[in-house]
């Protein structure tokens, strides 16, 4: 117990009052339950790259009635790209990339390569790279369908993964709007 000080003019009584009140504050502070979490900071849900890229291709469509323009490919390109392809289906997102890397290196503006770089970028989880690389093919390739298609799909899956989901719609809203109908012939 903690004497009062001789000077003061109260009891000592007051004293002991003043000191059980401290101590009941103290205690309850030291046994008061952990903060709640904070609001708005839900946990990003655990989807597997290979399960966004799935997405991705699904969005592409395989419609037959829609204009697709394929240009003509240097070969040393083609074969990077083929290699990418194999690396891939191997499971090795990281020879993918290097490969896909080497053919931006031949061509910086071929929209195809730029998104088939970006969706090795979604399976090696780097979600800020995809994003920035299917950009780049949007900017510089068709603005209607399935390239168009899988640019903003891409972009959608990067941002849910970064847990952006009000940027997610709009990239959604984007994908929407790549498809135009083709012509009907009879």
């Amino acid at each position: 117990m903690i004497p009062c000080p001789p000077q003061t003019r109260h009891p000592a009584s007051l004293c002991a009052a003043v000191l059980a009140g401290l101590c009941l504050l103290l205690g309850g502070c030291l046994s008061s339950p952990p903060a709640p979490p904070v609001q708005g900071a839900a946990a990003v849900p655990s989807v597997p790259p290979q399960e966004r890229l799935a997405a991705v291709r699904a969005a592409a469509g395989g419609e037959d009635n829609e204009l697709s323009v394929h240009p003509l490919r240097d070969p040393m390109v083609e074969d990077l790209r083929a290699q990418a392809e194999r690396a891939l289906a191997a499971g090795d997102a990281a020879a993918a990339a290097a490969a896909l890397d080497q053919a931006i290196a031949l061509v910086p503006e071929d929209p195809s390569v730029l998104q088939e770089r970006a969706e090795a970028a979604l399976l090696q989880a780097d979600y800020a790279q995809a994003e920035k690389l299917a950009r780049r093919a949007f900017d510089l390739g068709s603005r209607v369908g399935p390239l168009c298609r899988r640019h903003w799909a891409t972009i959608e899956q990067s941002r849910l993964a970064r847990n952006e989901d009000i940027n997610a719609r709009s990239a959604r809203a984007q994908l929407d709007g790549c498809t135009v109908a083709g012509v009907i012939r009879m």
